[in-house]
């Protein structure tokens, strides 16, 4: 597993005294022994410094959960991801929105 995608799981945890998250900035894996994980975390909100030891298991194959029926999920099946342009085009569009759904989806 990389340490890229163990800082983002640490991201997900609170601080012990102060409960604000730890962001991946102040996150540093000091090493691994197969599934144990050592690290130091900082917090940004109360400055308290702690370490993380953690067991991280990695499933070989993700479970899928989902309430599309099978037919749903064979349409859908080859469409493409979403990409950055997708989320620029979304968030251009939303900066002008009016909250018109009426009129949006009345459009032709």
């Amino acid at each position: 597993m990389e340490e890229a995608l163990i800082k983002r799981l640490v991201t997900s945890l609170e601080c012990g005294v102060c409960k604000q998250r730890y962001q991946e900035d102040n996150i540093s894996v000091l090493g691994h022994h197969g599934e144990l994980w050592f690290m130091r975390v900082y917090c940004p909100g109360c400055h308290t410094r702690c370490i993380i030891i953690a067991i991280v298991q990695q499933d070989s194959e993700p479970e899928v959960i989902t309430d599309l029926t099978e037919a749903e999920l064979a349409q859908f099946s080859n469409v493409d991801g979403i990409t950055g342009d997708d989320l620029l085009e979304m968030r251009h569009f939303l900066q002008e929105f009016d909250g018109d759904f009426v009129r949006l989806f009345s459009r032709k």
